[in-house]
C-alpha cells in the first residue's frame, strides 16, 4: 500500500526548499516532487545578466546562509549553485521528472498524480510551484498585424541577439528596468510605461535598502505587500536614475496601438520597431489544483496567508504578495513556509488529539 505522507511539496525550488527545511525541522513526513531534473526552480531559465535585487547577507534561503561578500547582490547562477547545495546540505527528499498533471481528494486525503502515471497520497499539500511558466502578456490593439518579434522577458536571455535594433521594453519594474538598462548598451531602447519608473535608493545612511527593511520590520508588512510585489518601486542599482534622466533607456508612456512595422505612442506619434519585450510579470501556476476548486477566475489561488480558503488541508509557499512584499523571493519564502508549516503541525496534532 501506497503511504500516506504528512505533507506533498509541489515544487522543488526556493519556495519547495525552505518548505522541506521547515517541515523537516518538525520531524513532519514528506515527499517534494519537482517537474525538472535539479532543484533550482525557474531560475536557470532567467536572463542571463540577472543578479537580485537585495544584497547576499538578506537573500537566504532558512539555515543556510548563500556564500558570497554580504554586500554584493549575487548573479543568477550564483543563486543555481546556492539552491541546489541547499537541497543537498539538508539532505531533503526531493524526487525529480515528477510534473504533477492532477489532484483530487477523498476522505481527507489528496491523491496526486504525476505526468509519468505515479500517485502519491498525502494529509496536505503545499503548492511552492511559483509563476514563471505563467507569464502575463497584456492584449494591445492590432497587434497580429506587427511584422517585428514579440516576446515575454520569460525569454529573453541576452543582449548581444537585439545589437542595433530599436527595442521597446513594456514594464516599471525591477526586472524591466534591469533588462532596459542592459539593453540600452547596444541598441536604441525605450520602456513604455503607464506611469514613469519610481526609484527607491540602493542605499541610505550608509546602509543598503534592505537593512532598514529589516530593522523596521518593513519586510513583514502585509498591507505593502501588493504594491511593492507587482513592482511599483524600483531599487537604485548601478546608476538607474541618472541614466534613466539621461535618456539611456528613454522612458514613454505606453503606446495605445500596433501597426505593421511599430508603435503608435498616447500622443499619436508613430514609431518603427524591430523587437517588443513584454516585462509584465506571471500568473499563478497552479493549474493542477483546478479540479478542486480553490482558484478563483482568474486561475489565481483563493488563499490568505498561504492558506486556502476552500480546500481543508491545501496550503500555498511562494505566491508574490502572500504575506509581504518580499514573499515570492529568497528571502521572503522562509518566513512564509514557516508560518504555513506551524499551522499544518498544529493541525496534524489537533487530528490526532480527536481520534
Amino acid at each position: 500500500m501506497e503511504p500516506i505522507w504528512d505533507v506533498i511539496v509541489i515544487g522543488g525550488g526556493q519556495a519547495g526548499l525552505a518548505s522541506g527545511f521547515h517541515l523537516k525541522k518538525r520531524g513532519l513526513s514528506f515527499l517534494i516532487l519537482e517537474a525538472g531534473g535539479e532543484a533550482a526552480g525557474a531560475w536557470p531559465q532567467y536572463y542571463d545578466n540577472l543578479k537580485l535585487f537585495s544584497p547576499a547577507k538578506y537573500s537566504s534561503l532558512p539555515g543556510l546562509p548563500i556564500e558570497s561578500p554580504g554586500d554584493r547582490y549575487p548573479h543568477r547562477d550564483e543563486v543555481i549553485q546556492y539552491l541546489k547545495g541547499y537541497a543537498s546540505h539538508f539532505d531533503l527528499p526531493l524526487v525529480y521528472h515528477r510534473r504533477v498533471d492532477q489532484i483530487s481528494k477523498e476522505s481527507g486525503i489528496f491523491r496526486v498524480t504525476t505526468s509519468c502515471g505515479e500517485k502519491y497520497m498525502a494529509r496536505n499539500l503545499i503548492s511552492a510551484t511559483g509563476s514563471f511558466s505563467r507569464p502575463y502578456t497584456p492584449s494591445i490593439p492590432k497587434q497580429e498585424q506587427f511584422k517585428g518579434t514579440i516576446l515575454h522577458s520569460a525569454t529573453y536571455r541576452t543582449p548581444a541577439l537585439f545589437q542595433d535594433q530599436s527595442v521597446i521594453v513594456v514594464g516599471r519594474g525591477n526586472s524591466a528596468v534591469q533588462i532596459a538598462m542592459e539593453l540600452s548598451e547596444v541598441a536604441d531602447t525605450t520602456l513604455a510605461v503607464r506611469e514613469p519608473v519610481t526609484l527607491i535608493p540602493q542605499r541610505l545612511l550608509g546602509q543598503d535598502i534592505h537593512f532598514w527593511f529589516k530593522l523596521t520590520g518593513f519586510d513583514s508588512f502585509w498591507r505593502f505587500g501588493k504594491s511593492f510585489a507587482n513592482g511599483s518601486s524600483v531599487l537604485d542599482l548601478d546608476g538607474y536614475k541618472q541614466r534613466l534622466q539621461a535618456g539611456n533607456p528613454k522612458q514613454k508612456k505606453m503606446f495605445t496601438v500596433f501597426y505593421d512595422n511599430g508603435v503608435i505612442w498616447s500622443d499619436g506619434t508613430q514609431e518603427e520597431v524591430q523587437t517588443i519585450i513584454f516585462a509584465t510579470g506571471y500568473r499563478s501556476n497552479v493549474s493542477y489544483i483546478d479540479a478542486l476548486g480553490g482558484l478563483d477566475g482568474q486561475g489565481e489561488p483563493e488563499q490568505k496567508n498561504g492558506i486556502s480558503k476552500k480546500i481543508p488541508g491545501l496550503y500555498f509557499v511562494g505566491l508574490s504578495g502572500q504575506r509581504s512584499f518580499a514573499s515570492a523571493t529568497l528571502r521572503g519564502v522562509g518566513p512564509d513556509a514557516e508560518y504555513v508549516v506551524k499551522y499544518i503541525q498544529n493541525n496534524l496534532e489537533k487530528q490526532k488529539n480527536i481520534h
